[in-house]
């Protein structure tokens, strides 16, 4: 039963929320948001209205995207979300650390508007006091924020409808949905996550094969749903040790496992973020404009170098009884069979009840099923280095080789020319534009940028209509005043 103090709090939190709403949203009035749409009326094959933008995800990076657009005055758009509501993105689902790893003071889905930044809303809850004590983000706060912005700038975002296929089709693309219903855009902006380009990273092993029905229940990706309660009382053994591995490790003993081991190929924990030297607003509007050598020396560095666990996840960790990390240990081969997983290991076998693999994702434009009708076209890094240099970092090889407005790019020129309407927001753009479709610091260059680009395509396709209708516009100004002429009496065109 919540008690009368506690109910005063959330009644003073709510109030302020809503004080807040309505300065935002006077804001953005007096920003005039949302203009007018200014982007002509097409017509598609099924003698419906096209769409202008068909926006893929509605997480962090999609739906900055979408008030972008709306914005801009491109409002003929639609977002769509494969998850309900309340579950976009991983805040809810997959991301099992208490606290983001950013700092508390970044904005990005704010798109600089003060009133919606994140201090903003929290400030509005707990005060100035409130902020000054804050450490960082509670993970489900940046959610309710995130949902709050969404609320606030009166972007419709479509729950429980996943873009199943894309084709093309004539000038445009063809979107089939889950729902049965096909759609025709001129634009579509792939916002669909970190796991969005390629899917999860599955690790090879003899024995072991990810579509194998008996890992249910005893082989989880660190990405996947996990019931962490049924773990309670079981031996863990986690492949990785990097920030979700350690989290999900914390996760299953906080639910009662009895032991959770982390296991590396390294002799030891990665010590450096190195990418706290290029999270600046330099490098996060210019590594997109540096010539090619320069963006696959910074970005096959990033991609080898590694990136620390946050300093809070091995503290929550280290703390916890049942805990430990096994270095220089990789597994050779993974073994399922009724009763639990045999791990064998370079230094020797362990018996496990289940097995997490904390192992990330792929970058691999291949596996993504919706844009199979394309991916065989599509530029890669690989395509635009030399052999040597793509099987040395054949990582880094796999990724799309983007265009500046984060559209994808042809490998044979004229063979899919609908191709550079696909925008890829999402991990996959970090080697051509660095970590700007993902990462919070980046949010507000990389969704400005997508926008954009967006924008001048639009304009520039339709210029002939735009040239024609200022052509035509008739604005009797001096109709009022002793100098008005008609339009049959005037001398010249105006």
């Amino acid at each position: 039963m919540i008690g009368v103090v506690e109910a005063d709090s959330i009644a003073s939190r709510a109030a302020g929320l809503a004080a807040l709403a309505d300065a935002a949203r006077h804001d953005l009035a007096r920003l005039n948001y949302p203009p007018a749409n200014w982007v002509p009326e097409h017509v598609g094959p099924d003698g419906r209205r096209v769409l202008d933008v068909l926006v893929v995800g509605a997480g962090m990076c999609g739906q900055t995207v979408g008030w972008g657009l709306l914005r801009e005055g491109i409002r003929n758009i639609r977002v769509i979300e494969r998850a309900p509501h309340g579950k976009e993105g991983p805040w809810n689902t997959t991301a099992r650390m208490p606290i983001l790893r950013s700092p508390k003071h970044l904005t990005g889905p704010d798109l600089g508007v003060p009133a919606l930044t994140f201090r903003a809303w929290y400030e509005a809850q707990h005060g100035r006091d409130g902020w000054a004590r804050l450490y960082k983000i509670a993970r489900l706060d940046w959610l309710a924020y995130l949902l709050w912005v969404r609320e606030v700038v009166g972007l419709p975002v479509e729950n429980g409808v996943a873009l199943e296929a894309l084709v093309p089709a004539g000038d445009l693309l063809a979107a089939r949905l889950s729902t049965g219903e096909t759609l025709y855009a001129r634009k579509v902006v792939m916002a669909n996550g970190r796991d969005g380009a390629g899917g999860f990273r599955w690790p090879r092993f003899p024995s072991f094969d990810p579509a194998d029905p008996r890992r249910q229940g005893l082989v989880h990706h660190t990405l996947e749903d996990i019931d962490f309660d049924r773990l309670a009382g079981k031996r863990i053994g986690v492949l990785g040790v990097l920030a979700t591995a350690i989290d999900n490790a914390a996760t299953a003993l906080e639910a009662g496992a009895r032991e959770a081991i982390c296991y590396a190929r390294r002799p030891h924990l990665p010590q450096v973020n190195k990418a706290k030297g290029i999270s600046f607003p330099g490098f996060q509007r210019g590594m997109g404009v540096l010539d090619d050598d320069w963006r696959w020396k910074i970005y096959t560095y990033m991609l080898s170098a590694g990136s620390p666990p946050p300093h809070e996840s091995v503290l929550r960790v280290q703390k916890l009884p049942g805990f430990s990390f096994r270095f220089a240990e990789p597994w050779i081969d993974v073994i399922i069979d009724k009763d639990g997983v045999t791990v064998k290991t370079s230094k020797a076998v362990e018996r496990f009840d289940a097995v997490l693999f904390g192992t990330g994702f792929d970058v691999d434009v291949s596996r993504v099923g919706e844009l199979a009708a394309f991916t065989p076209n599509v530029r890669l890094w690989s395509d635009m280095r030399a052999p040597a240099e793509a099987r040395a970092n054949a990582e880094a090889a796999l990724y799309p080789y983007l265009g500046p407005g984060f559209e994808l790019m042809e490998r044979e020129a004229g063979r899919t020319p609908r191709l550079a309407d696909i925008h890829l927001f999402n991990w996959g753009s970090i080697l051509s534009h660095g970590a700007l479709a993902g990462d919070i610091p980046g949010l507000q260059v990389g969704a400005t940028r997508v926008v954009q680009a967006i924008a001048h395509d639009l304009f520039k396709a339709d210029a002939a209509r735009h040239v024609q209708t200022m052509f035509e516009q008739e604005d009797p100004e001096l109709e009022p005043t002793d100098y008005f002429v008609p339009r049959d009496k005037r001398v010249g065109t105006i």
